[in-house]
């Protein structure tokens, strides 16, 4: 994880699976308690993000209150379906086109 320039939020790179899970869940949780309207998250360099690494980000988002959002940019087209199927209606994530 990467923090981003000018704005509030990291880029990830690689996989969120198992041996990479920890850091994803500390990011997110960071995400959490800095408390900014909008978080930032650039995965572009992202190649894959298993099922509990989704499970981590969807409880991030319950976990923002109300107004806040984390904003996706360029996730793996895998990770908006996966949300889509398992957490659909959440609010607190929006993938920007």
């Amino acid at each position: 994880m990467y923090p981003l320039t000018g704005r509030k939020g990291f880029r990830a790179a690689g996989e969120v699976s198992l041996p990479t899970r920890g850091i994803w869940e500390r990011a997110l949780g960071r995400a959490v308690r800095e408390g900014e309207d909008v978080y930032h998250l650039e995965l572009s360099a992202l190649t894959f993000v298993d099922v509990a690494g989704a499970d981590a980000l969807a409880g991030a988002a319950r976990s923002l209150g109300t107004g806040r959002r984390l904003v996706l940019y360029r996730p793996p087209d895998s990770l908006p379906r996966i949300l889509g199927l398992l957490w659909p209606g959440l609010t607190g994530i929006e993938v920007a086109t």
